[in-house]
């Protein structure tokens, strides 16, 4: 096939500058005819198009080939195999030929059909309308660990404001921390959320747009105001936005591979990286304005951000003789007073709540490693009056942080003999009085050089009960008996009541 420059060259070099057709086609490498075609023609282009596809191999497969083809038609659009399988499929039956036979001979078939290519409505929505959101997987470094996080996508289908947050997991409660996060940035919700079919939020699907939600799921939205709208399964184009959304933020914001210390520091980062992106990108189809001042002006169409939802999922557990609870592959510890009776658990996205009766017996940060157990030394100070030895090798005390005053007091207590009891009487005292009085109490005993445990312990009841200003004990006094002294005032004011 001729290209369309040794044309035009030909045509130049002939009505231009006057060659015979036998020296323009001795200069151009081309036949005579070549040339009187294109002079006689006057085309400037010429196309081959073959009439007839010869098919030396894939001729007596034809009728074979069209039951397969017809076949998958029929099923739905997930089952459908591609043309590869259908190719392979042709070779196990016998077939030797090449695979651009069938794909030609399969794409001349949809057409003498009348199928073709897949097309969309585009859509428009109004401020304040819809959101969508979505899931996709990203690999980071954390901590120098290569780690794969699921990342929450919303997107205010108006403005095209995007959010992003990484998350260990894909289950409810990180689910509805994202709707948090999301509408506390936004300052508010749409009417509508437009969501694929994900676990968390459907539990069955019905025929057309019918479905069974999550019962938490509801709640969480009802909470925020929000009608909630599930996709055609298989139609991703249903939320294209946020679809494109995820290819956007994997090619700008997780390429290269992101490198950070912990996932808190990378959810600041991509929260950061929304909100430039935001302010340095024009609006779609507004080209004038930025997608956040697109945003900042849908702000006042948005419902209100009705706060925080208390979004969590509940699971019941037992309490073993060693005040622990499993939750998640993990142990957490609860108060004491907790064993012997079940506890149900809160989850939330980055903390565990333990309750009982209603009243909270333990709250944790949320771990999601494996097999590991997370103590609160406060739990067991109830077990220690029993057992006081177990201040020394207790796991839960062991690499324990006190506050400065109280670890001074216990390491001057160490080398007593009755040290242990004396520590655990003073560690006690925080169930009752609070961890700021105790604290303020150990650092008035050692400023006087006293850390025994009845003078901290007095130190408290004078605390609770001030005797009057004319019999207060002073410093002194306490410093060389490191005790109380007695107050015979109490006497003549007893007998005077009398």
């Amino acid at each position: 096939m001729l290209v369309v420059e040794t044309i035009g060259r030909i045509r130049r070099e002939h009505f231009i500058k006057g060659k015979s057709i036998k020296e323009i086609a001795r200069d151009l490498g081309v036949s005579r005819n070549t040339v009187r075609k294109v002079l006689r023609s006057g085309e400037t282009r010429f196309e081959y198009e073959r009439e007839v596809q010869p098919r030396p191999k894939l001729g007596r497969w034809t009728d074979e080939l069209d039951k397969l083809l017809a076949d998958n038609e029929t099923k739905a659009a997930r089952e459908r195999l591609t043309l590869i399988r259908l190719f392979e499929e042709l070779r196990g039956r016998g077939y030797d030929g090449g695979y651009d036979a069938v794909r030609r001979y399969a794409r001349n078939w949809a057409k003498d059909r009348g199928h073709s290519a897949a097309a969309y409505v585009p859509l428009s929505f109004a401020p304040g309308e819809a959101y969508q959101f979505d899931w996709s997987h990203e690999i980071v470094l954390l901590g120098g660990v290569t780690v794969t996080v699921k990342v929450a996508h919303v997107r205010l289908c108006h403005s095209r404001m995007l959010f992003a947050r990484a998350y260990p997991r894909e289950t409810q409660e990180m689910v509805f921390d994202a709707h948090d996060r999301a509408f506390a940035l936004f300052k508010g919700a749409c009417g509508r959320g437009i969501y694929d079919n994900m676990k968390t939020a459907v539990e069955t699907i019905f025929v057309g747009q019918e479905r069974l939600y999550n019962r938490r799921f509801l709640q969480m939205c009802s909470h925020y105001l929000v009608d909630p709208v599930a996709c055609t399964p298989a139609s991703g184009w249903e939320k294209g936005q946020v679809e494109n959304q995820v290819g956007l933020v994997r090619e700008r914001f997780f390429t290269p591979r992101l490198r950070f210390k912990t996932l808190d520091e990378l959810n600041a980062w991509l929260l950061d990286k929304c909100i430039a992106y935001a302010k340095a990108h024009r609006h779609p189809e507004l080209t004038d304005q930025t997608i956040w001042q697109v945003f900042e002006a849908e702000r006042s169409k948005l419902v209100p951000y009705a706060g925080r939802f208390d979004g969590f999922h509940a699971v019941p557990a037992a309490v073993s003789k060693t005040c622990l609870v499993r939750f998640d592959n993990n142990k957490y510890s609860v108060a004491a007073s907790a064993v012997g009776r079940p506890v149900e658990i809160h989850a939330y996205a980055d903390r565990i709540v333990i309750r009982q009766d209603g009243r909270v017996v333990g709250e944790h940060r949320r771990s999601f490693g494996r097999g590991m157990t997370i103590y609160d030394p406060w739990h067991y100070v109830p077990v220690l009056a029993r057992k006081p030895g177990a201040l020394r090798n207790g796991a839960p005390f062991k690499d324990w942080v006190l506050p400065a005053a109280l670890e001074r007091v216990r390491r001057k207590l160490a080398g007593a003999d009755d040290g242990n009891r004396q520590m655990v009487d003073i560690l006690a005292a925080v169930l009752s009085d609070g961890l700021t009085a105790v604290e303020a109490a150990c650092a008035e005993a050692l400023s006087h050089g006293v850390h025994s445990a009845d003078v901290i312990l007095n130190i408290l009841a004078r605390q609770r009960d001030p005797t009057p200003p004319a019999t207060i004990l002073t410093p002194a006094a306490l410093t060389l008996h490191h005790a109380p002294l007695a107050d015979c005032a109490r006497y003549d004011n007893l007998r005077r009541t009398v």
